[in-house]
């Protein structure tokens, strides 16, 4: 299913213009609008699933995770490391809901590190 009314049905189906960082048949990687570190790229599944607890079928879940090291090699954070962030709901601040997950890297986190 794609949603009329959703941004990123809209951004992975080509009916908005983005800055893409990896496209296969199910899923897309773009970069955020707003990023919080130096890569900061979403993974979506190109059919709409509201998030991580819409009953996504197994087959989806491991396309999208999977596009996961593909981005951090393009992006150039697999051996330095990188962060992969999925938010549920608005509790989590879940801002766009469509599945989506966050992969942030290119500098040292501190985000929960006293030491960093």
């Amino acid at each position: 299913m794609i949603k009329d009314d959703c941004i990123f049905c809209k951004i992975a189906n080509g009916k908005i213009p983005t800055n893409i960082v990896f496209e296969n048949e199910d899923v897309m990687a773009f970069e955020d609008v707003a990023p919080m570190m130096p890569v900061h790229t979403l993974i979506v599944p190109k059919q709409h699933y509201e998030n991580i607890a819409d009953d996504v079928p197994v087959e989806v879940l491991g396309k999208v995770f999977a596009a996961v090291k593909t981005v951090a090699e393009i992006k150039g954070v697999k051996e330095s490391g990188f962060r992969v962030v999925v938010n549920t709901n608005d509790d989590a601040r879940q801002s766009v809901h469509h599945l989506h997950i966050h992969v942030l890297g290119g500098a040292k986190m501190n985000i929960g590190d006293p030491k960093a």
